[in-house]
């Protein structure tokens, strides 16, 4: 079979549950519904860290973020000697895009350096969408300034950065013309970051006006949350914990859900587009993001060192009516890993022995059973991945271990830990570590997650060519 085009369409801290197809009745994404409806979504996929550099840089790879050597933000350089997956698939004969947000290098202070043969021909970089870039180095701002725009007062009005001169609408603008550069000829492979729905929570007006906080569910939160979030307060977060109401929690759900409705319309947009280009009975289409976001949850506001639900879970949906599925939704355990190995084996590319992720190709094309299990655990880690400047802590080591029915979550640094039953305690509000009637669970997972730790980070070093 001809080897699809790809279209990755990445957003940044989309939380898993924030589709309407998959469950959320207060959200609008009529379009991202079409996706799974018409393809196949995980529904329990989960980054391998709860903070942007790390996650991305890892499935950028295939390697977990410690085993990489690159666990935080705000990082000087890259590490050497591992291609990104982009640069696998040039080698393959994909003419591959990239449009947005990168973020495997700190773009605090600088514009982000490209990393050397990452195997784009295509760079149209943008970080956040602000307008103190200098001109020529920040693709979003300088197209801003070609419109006419001006982003920071836009950005101060009470009417916010209007739709039309959103980064959410450039990324599509930026798209739509890679698209039309392209025809039969060579695949291609276009990875599109969008910034939203990223904190600040600052919509266009006209999406914001279609979300009334009222109408609202509002986050999972119990009174019991704020203490449990005092004994943890040294774990670094952006946020103390504070209650629904002192966090603004419904209010800043409306315009995260406006921001995910804008990034609707325009990932129609782009779909369109596609449709009538000729081109989308050949591409395989992605949905994913890079990691949550708590909105509110346990009285949590933006990301940290905290490894619930709507921080480590993310969307992950797959369309390609040529070989995928339609209607297919499952629920097994997958990694944001896993994506990379899937795009790698559409794309005709061997998956090198170091990668770490498994291809989810047999399961969406049917080729084996839709309920084969993929993997019996999921790991997350956070290694003081924020500048302490950023939060309330001080640099906290912390790892997490998810099986089916578990959550192991270590604090390294602070002598600390969660324990959950998902079965019976989904939102993760009953914490059983310091409980003796689990403490045989508990250390029976805290083993498997320490062996899980020592197996999949631990660099073995040079490749052995003899026996002595």
């Amino acid at each position: 079979m001809k080897r699809p085009n790809i279209l990755w369409y990445c957003t940044d801290q989309q939380r898993f549950d924030t589709i309407g197809a998959l469950g959320n009745p207060h959200v609008k994404t009529p379009v991202i519904d079409s996706l799974v409806e018409e393809g196949a979504a995980f529904t329990h996929t989960y980054c391998q860290s709860p903070i942007c550099t790390p996650s991305r840089s890892s499935f950028m790879t295939g390697l977990y973020p410690s085993r990489l050597h690159n666990t935080r933000n705000g990082n000087a350089t890259f590490p050497e000697g591992v291609p990104l997956i982009s640069k696998l698939m040039a080698d393959q004969g994909y003419d591959c895009g990239m449009i947005g947000k990168f973020h495997l290098q700190s773009s605090g202070y600088r514009t982000e350096p490209r990393i050397p043969d990452d195997g784009f021909t295509t760079w149209q970089f943008s970080h956040a969408p602000r307008d103190d870039w200098p001109k020529g180095e920040h693709d979003y701002a300088d197209w801003v300034r070609e419109q006419g725009g001006d982003l920071t007062a836009m950005r101060a009005s009470e009417e916010g950065v209007p739709a039309e001169f959103h980064q959410t609408t450039w990324a599509t603008t930026r798209a739509i013309e890679f698209i039309d550069r392209h025809d039969d000829s060579e695949p291609w492979m276009l990875n599109i970051n969008v910034y939203d729905p990223h904190p600040p929570f600052i919509p266009p007006k006209s999406y914001e006006s279609k979300f009334d906080p009222e109408a609202m569910p509002g986050p999972h939160f119990q009174d019991s949350d704020i203490a449990a979030q005092e004994k943890l307060k040294d774990a670094d977060f952006q946020t103390g914990s504070r209650t629904p109401e002192e966090c603004e929690a419904k209010e800043s759900q409306a315009k995260y859900y406006a921001m995910i409705a804008l990034i609707d319309d325009e990932f129609g947009r782009l779909w369109d587009h596609l449709k009538a280009s000729g081109q989308a009975g050949n591409t395989l289409i992605v949905f994913t993001s890079d990691h949550g976001e708590t909105l509110g949850d346990h009285g949590l506001m933006f990301k940290g060192c905290r490894f619930y639900e709507g921080l480590v879970r993310v969307p992950l949906i797959f369309h390609w009516p040529e070989e995928i599925k339609s209607g297919g939704c499952f629920d097994q355990l997958t990694e944001l890993l896993d994506l990379s190995a899937t795009l790698l084996d559409f794309a005709g590319a061997p998956l090198p022995e170091y990668h770490q992720g498994i291809s989810l190709r047999p399961l969406i094309t049917g080729k084996e059973a839709a309920d084969t299990p993929i993997r019996e655990s999921v790991r997350c880690e956070y290694f003081d991945a924020l500048a302490p400047k950023f939060t309330q802590g001080n640099g906290t080591f912390a790892t997490m271990y998810r099986d089916k029915n578990y959550k192991l979550v270590v604090y390294h640094s602070l002598g600390l830990g969660e324990l959950f039953d998902l079965s019976s305690d989904p939102h993760e509000h009953n914490n059983l570590w310091d409980l003796p009637e689990h403490a045989e669970l508990k250390a029976s997972l805290i083993l498997k997650s320490f062996n899980d730790h020592v197996n999949l980070t631990t660099d073995v070093g040079a490749e052995r060519i003899a026996p002595m």
